[in-house]
């Protein structure tokens, strides 16, 4: 059987700078110190302070007229919902599987 290499080319991709391939030997192992809980906590991070400015936006167009731009608010607002979105979509994936993983059979 063959092993499987990593494919050089899609490094050169934008927005997968630093991504190596999964025969990488150092691609196992946390260089940063922050693992998947430390990237999650800061996922939660960002929604909160993506929920604060369409919070705010909401009531500079409500209370006292002051948003300049509507379109600055909407998109705040579906930043926002879109980040809640894929935050509960990824938490509901690992709840389904640490259930599939304590259903195994040892």
């Amino acid at each position: 059987m063959n092993p499987i290499t990593s494919v050089s080319g899609l490094t050169s991709l934008p927005g997968l700078s630093g991504v190596t391939g999964a025969a990488d030997p150092s691609a196992t192992t946390a260089t940063s110190g922050s693992g998947f809980g430390g990237m999650l906590a800061n996922a939660v991070d960002g929604l909160s302070g993506l929920q604060n400015t369409a919070n705010s936006a909401a009531v500079k167009a409500v209370t006292s007229g002051d948003l300049t731009d509507i379109h600055q608010a909407t998109l705040a607002a579906t930043r926002a919902q879109v980040t809640m979105e894929l935050v509960t979509a990824v938490r509901n994936k690992g709840i389904d599987a640490f259930n599939q993983i304590m259903s195994m059979q040892a």
